[in-house]
């Protein structure tokens, strides 16, 4: 693979001309005219959408009068004389037999034949052009020629939402699945590589149509809704020191009355929030999304649903309260209630509400959790075994000095510094000293402090009481953690800047020290619930992944090799994270209301922005920082884990590893010498996008790679791939298995921990349950928030998973193509390590006391066919709920 100079380009060129002009001059030249058989593979609009009933209707009348869909071959090797370097066109050829075609019933693709008239002197074409004459858009997936002369079958791969011709200012071009670097690109398609580049980066101005196919970055300034009032008002994220963000896709609606820097918001319900259309959910997966939405939308509609609970308005009354939403549901109201909610919501929606058991409402799934054991959730090794393994594993890390400080600025928050002292926790250290389990790496922490401590005055001013949260853990000889103390934190009352008052609890199991132990534990829970959702979840998979979705589409042409690489693992996720912005994330959406930052939450997730560094995203480099694994060149990986049975870390090196190599071998094809990366302009413009425009915010920072050489390129796009799929999987499809027991990863906290001598106190004595459940998430915002969760886990029924391609034709290049298998084979190899760790008893973290195995990183590669739904495993390519 030379590097192509502008020499060796010129002279191709000449020599195309040249021959051409000799055989001119030889005299009249014989046309090889042949016959080409074309199969074109298409999803129909009304089969897609079936509301609209007109679509089938009116395409066949355009049929009729001769507006069919047509397609031109271009030839890579023949110029047009009129029409610059650009390839020739062959004759339109139209799909045959629309009318007659049976579409099927349910929605599914239709086959259609065309025959291309094509000039064999032109040789192998290398695009095309698509022209829709219809009345409506169509999903085309594929066009296969079957025999070119001289090569063969020829495959394009679409995948691409085809609207009406009348939609476009250019021509939509589609190309052969052979790769290139935009230097080996053939002369005669360069054209029509960087037109399309150009057409997909759009003219940043005017708000954007469903048809639109423009990549574009905008601040999130949609959030709020300042038209509303102030209640309603959220800062603009990105663009300021204040509040750096990633940017998100463009929409161009329209600025807001009150203020022009906001733009205007949808309707609440609506979904059709502009992203791109080929980044839209295809038709399964949205249908997936509304059937297991209903619930969480119906709820939003209804706030008739707070009065639902038997006794106490809106608080569960027993822990029997909590457990009869999973095996009897709430009990839908009589009276004038009932009859308000089957005026509002259609009956065909209500019914799919009510479950087979009569008029049981909202009953959901019983949680993992608890299936094999009711309260072994409330276990001390429990307890410490989920930040190993459970839905937020990237958090922990080891205390290397004590007591633990705070790197949070004196001058602003005075002294932030632990006061956990050795008498605290001594008599737990199983006869070590302090410093003995420094020393022995047997101290770890989870520390919500400094993140937290912040906002904590402004948080408690709402609903919310809760404190900045630090939890000591003491690695035993078993492998398992135990917790030796939880420090709960609030700010001075005389001002931030006194610094911090501070209590201390330690482990206890009876009496009413064992109930306050209990609720020191939710505490803790509650921070790491809010920062998993708000900064392990949302700001670094779903916000940091979409601008390289934007950045990839607008300057690496389809035919590059890196986008061919990224681009599965960037489905749905615009998407998703548009609809996240529409009715989860905005001013008064759903993570406000279930999620204790409330209205502060994306502002405090903007100001822990500031500490995303890329290259930390690496799993070796996030288990260094976090000292959970120190270097030793002995170890796989070139790691020594500091906690041998540490599942997220022991599963998620193998599969870091496996994606490393896969890319390794990937790059090495297309990029044999560091100079064709430095010399790949399409890649280089790509890259400084991302660091100038998407994460323009962090264009300064020095920890940036340069992409001068192919291994900084393969450890940048190793990064992007696990980050979309791995991690993410990581702290995604647990929330439901581990938090839709809301006890035991309760979001919220209402009132702080009972004093001495108050009746909050008394009550604690007498009734611990109740004191519990009066402290975590209320009832309305439990049902709001198990119903938002057990969305968000469930695995679609056309998931697409690590290792496996949504077409077995993606490339022509037979290299990468084993190089896949091989990665697919080893991902298989982790899921048999993975199986048989899990059935290992000396791993007793993998299991642990609720007796659910840690399955989150296990690849899913060997059951293609596997139904979706919240089966708690499987690696998804991207990022897609």
């Amino acid at each position: 693979m030379a590097i192509c100079s502008s020499s060796e380009i010129i002279k191709q060129i000449m020599e195309k001309f040249c021959g051409k002009s000799k055989k001119k001059q030889g005299g009249p030249q014989v046309v090889e005219s042949k016959k080409i058989k074309g199969t074109v593979v298409l999803m129909k609009k009304n089969v897609l959408d079936f509301h609209d009933v007109k679509a089938s209707l009116l395409d066949r009348i355009h049929e009729l009068f001769g507006k069919g869909v047509s397609l031109q071959l271009i030839s890579s090797i023949h110029p047009d004389p009129a029409n610059g370097l650009r390839g020739k066109h062959g004759k339109a050829a139209y799909l045959e037999k629309w009318i007659t075609t049976i579409t099927p019933l349910t929605a599914g693709e239709t086959a259609f034949t065309v025959t291309f008239d094509w000039d064999e002197s032109m040789g192998v074409p290398g695009a095309l052009i698509v022209k829709n004459h219809h009345h409506s858009q169509f999903y085309l997936k594929t066009i296969t020629l079957e025999d070119v002369r001289g090569h063969g079958r020829v495959h394009f791969v679409c995948n691409s939402w085809v609207y009406p011709a009348h939609r476009y200012k250019y021509h939509r071009v589609f190309f052969s699945n052979k790769t290139y670097l935009p230097c080996q690109t053939p002369e005669l398609l360069r054209k029509y590589r960087e037109e399309e580049l150009v057409n997909l980066r759009g003219n940043g101005s005017g708000e954007l149509k469903e048809w639109d196919r423009v990549y574009d970055y905008a601040y999130y300034n949609d959030l709020g809704s300042p038209d509303k009032g102030p209640d309603y008002v959220r800062p603009v994220l990105g663009g300021s020191k204040d509040y750096p963000y990633p940017r998100r896709g463009r929409t161009g609606r329209k600025p807001t009355k009150t203020d022009p820097n906001y733009e205007s918001r949808l309707p609440l319900l609506s979904l059709d929030i502009y992203v791109p259309r080929d980044e839209r959910f295809g038709h399964v997966k949205f249908s997936d999304f509304l059937a297991y939405a209903l619930k969480s939308l119906v709820q939003i509609l209804l706030p008739e649903l707070k009065s639902l609970c038997d006794k106490t308005i809106n608080e569960f009354d027993t822990f029997e309260d909590v457990l009869n939403l999973y095996e009897g549901g709430v009990k839908l109201p009589n009276g004038p209630t009932l009859s308000k909610i089957r005026e509002r919501i259609p009956w065909e929606l209500l019914r799919e509400l009510v479950r087979n058991d009569g008029e049981r409402f909202l009953k959901f799934p019983i949680p993992d959790v608890i299936k094999e054991d009711r309260s072994a959730w409330r276990t001390d090794e429990e307890f410490g075994r989920e930040m190993l393994a459970g839905v937020n594993p990237v958090i922990i890390s080891r205390l290397q000095e004590f007591p633990p400080t705070s790197e949070l600025d004196p001058k602003m928050f005075g002294n932030q510094n632990s006061t956990i002292r050795e008498e605290d926790i001594e008599k737990n250290l199983n006869g070590l000293t302090v410093d003995q389990a420094i020393k022995n790496n047997r101290l770890f922490i989870l520390d919500h402090h400094d993140a937290l401590m912040p906002y904590l005055t402004k948080i408690n001013s709402t609903t919310t009481k809760t404190y900045a949260t630090r939890t000591l853990l003491l690695l035993q000889d078993d492998g398992t953690l135990k917790p030796l103390a939880i420090e709960l934190s609030l700010p001075h009352s005389q001002g931030e800047n006194h610094g911090a008052v501070s209590k201390v609890f330690t482990p206890a199991e009876e009496g009413v020290e064992g109930t306050v132990w209990q609720l020191a534990k939710a505490y803790a829970a509650v921070n790491d619930s809010g920062y998993h959702q708000l900064i392990s979840h949302w700001l670094n998979t779903h916000a940091i992944i979409e601008p390289f979705v934007i950045a990839t589409n607008r300057q690496l042409s389809v035919l590059h090799p890196i986008h061919k690489l990224l681009q599965p693992h960037f489905r749905d996720t615009m998407n998703i994270n548009a609809l996240a912005r529409q009715i989860l994330i905005n001013a008064g959406g759903v993570v406000e209301r279930t999620v204790f930052p409330a209205k502060y939450a994306l502002e405090m997730s903007a100001v822990l922005y500031k500490d995303w560094v890329f290259t930390k995203q690496a799993l070796p480099a996030d288990l260094l920082k976090r000292g959970i694994a120190v270097p030793d060149s002995s170890c796989p990986h070139g790691l020594r884990l500091l906690i041998e049975d540490y599942p997220f870390a022991v599963d998620g090196l193998e599969i870091w590893s496996a994606i490393e190599n896969w890319v390794s071998e990937y790059c090495s094809f297309y990029y044999p010498t560091d100079e064709m990366v430095q010399e790949d302009s399409e890649l280089q413009l790509w890259w400084m996008e991302i660091r100038n425009e998407g994460h323009g915010d962090k264009k300064d920072e020095p920890w940036w790679p340069e992409i001068q050489t192919r291994a900084e390129l393969v450890h940048s796009c190793t990064i992007i791939i696990w980050v979309a799929s791995a991690l993410h999987a990581a702290v995604n499809f647990g929330q439901y298995p581990y938090a839709g027991y809301l006890p035991n990863r309760p979001t919220v906290s209402r009132r702080f921990m009972p004093e001495p001598g108050t009746p909050e106190y008394t009550e604690l004595q007498s009734n611990p349950d109740v004191a519990y459940l009066k402290t975590i998430t209320a009832q309305f915002q439990t049902l709001l928030g198990v119903s938002l969760i057990e969305i968000l886990s469930r695995h679609s029924s056309d998931e697409i998973y690590l290792g496996q391609r949504d077409t077995p034709e993606w490339t022509s290049d037979a290299e990468p193509l084993a190089a896949l298998e091989s990665f697919r084979n080893k991902l298989m190899e982790i899921e048999n390590r993975i199986i048989e760790m899990n059935n290992d008893s000396r791993w007793k973290n993998r299991v642990g006391p609720v007796k659910v195995p840690y399955t989150l990183l296990y690849p899913n590669t060997s059951d293609y066919s596997r139904e979706g739904g919240l089966t708690g495993k499987g690696i998804p390519n991207s990022i897609s709920i």
